[in-house]
């Protein structure tokens, strides 16, 4: 067993750890436990969240919607939700997703499988603390094919090519997005009002329909 405890999150990572396990610890802390249970074949992170993990989250996640809105793209947000495939023996709640080029084909789901439905489109990462699970070839092998992914200091787009992320320089889902463009839009979070950090995603969302 590994445990490792570090700002600006606190987490534990478990070795050797069953499917049952990690099913039944699932089931134990319910929803909204504050906590993201990662479990990748034998190995399970469970992450303690903080302000630091969850604003950049929550910010990139209304970036999503305030630039569907604005562009007049349909999605689907699943926020963290558990995703789980037996077969692959991995598990995994994103910090935020959604369905975007296949909100209509999960629209009338209220269970997502990932055995017989498609994954999400896109899903944020916040990864800034150390020492912490790869998550990234859980995405590849459930198939997402977007993942933003912040650093503490940086956003950068990865794509699902051949079986793996390599970075890219614009969105799939919003093609005028690029990571330079989605860290600024970070940063200026931090420095601006929210509404007016608001009027100006929107005002150059439009300027780039």
């Amino acid at each position: 067993m590994t445990t490792v405890v570090s700002p600006p999150e606190r987490l534990v990572i478990l070795d050797g750890v069953t499917w049952e396990t990690y099913e039944r610890l699932l089931w134990e802390q319910g929803e909204n436990c504050g906590k993201r249970f990662t479990y990748d074949e034998g190995v399970l992170e469970i992450m303690v969240l903080s302000t630091r993990h969850e604003e950049p989250n929550r910010t990139l996640a209304l970036l999503v919607e305030v630039l569907a809105e604005e562009t007049d793209i349909d999605l689907r947000r699943l926020g963290s939700t558990t995703f789980k495939r037996e077969d692959l023996q991995k598990g995994f709640e994103p910090d935020s997703c959604f369905y975007i080029q296949h909100a209509d084909a999960i629209r009338d789901r209220v269970e997502i499988d990932l055995a017989v439905d498609p994954p999400p489109d896109l899903s944020i990462e916040i990864d800034i603390t150390s020492g912490s699970l790869d998550r990234f070839p859980i995405f590849a092998a459930v198939g997402i094919p977007e993942v933003w992914h912040f650093d503490g200091k940086r956003v950068a787009i990865f794509r699902l090519e051949s079986g793996g992320y390599v970075e890219a320089t614009n969105s799939l889902a919003f093609p005028l997005v690029t990571g330079e463009v989605l860290t600024l839009f970070l940063d200026e979070s931090q420095k601006l009002r929210s509404t007016a950090w608001l009027r100006k995603v929107r005002e150059w969302a439009r300027s780039h329909a």
